[in-house]
């Protein structure tokens, strides 16, 4: 049964993990990526466009599945080991969450919306995919109905080279 999951990370960093084919989250820690399966739907949220503050971004910044494998560590020096699981990401440009906000069933009627993020990880359903995912395919009114979402993420029509 395949799962779904939001990472929260800055821009610059889905950026890099789209370049390696990589995901981390949590600041490396195991568990949340251990709970990802091969074939499991994985977007990230950007709040900013860098992990240091930066220019507010507040968009989904990556979507793809994850591959085959299990998680590993890798040293990226200073003493910081993240673990990393391997995703197959979509060249798609990102999806500003504002025009989302009450179409996702993560975010609908949250006057905190932002706090849903907060955590760095966690799952979404598989309608809230689908909608992401025809956001950042650029497809209008990304939710017109929960039979457009569910079929979406049912025929793959969001990602055809999955």
């Amino acid at each position: 049964m395949e799962r779904y999951w939001v990472v929260t990370a800055s821009a610059d960093h889905a950026a890099r993990g789209r370049g390696e084919g990589i995901v981390q989250a949590c600041h490396g820690k195991v568990a949340p990526l251990g709970r990802m399966m091969p074939g499991d739907g994985v977007v990230i949220y950007s709040p900013r466009d860098s992990r240091q503050g930066g220019a507010p971004v507040m968009a989904f910044t990556a979507i793809g599945r994850v591959a085959e494998g299990a998680a590993w560590q890798h040293d990226m020096g200073g003493g910081f080991v993240p673990w990393r699981r391997q995703v197959i990401w979509q060249d798609l440009p990102p999806a500003p969450i504002r025009p989302l906000l009450e179409q996702l069933d993560l975010t609908r009627g949250q006057a905190g919306w932002g706090m849903v993020f907060r955590y760095g990880h966690r799952e979404i359903s598989r309608r809230d995919f689908a909608v992401i995912a025809r956001a950042m395919q650029g497809i209008p009114n990304a939710a017109a109905s929960p039979h457009i979402a569910g079929e979406a993420a049912e025929t793959g029509q969001w990602a055809s080279s999955f």
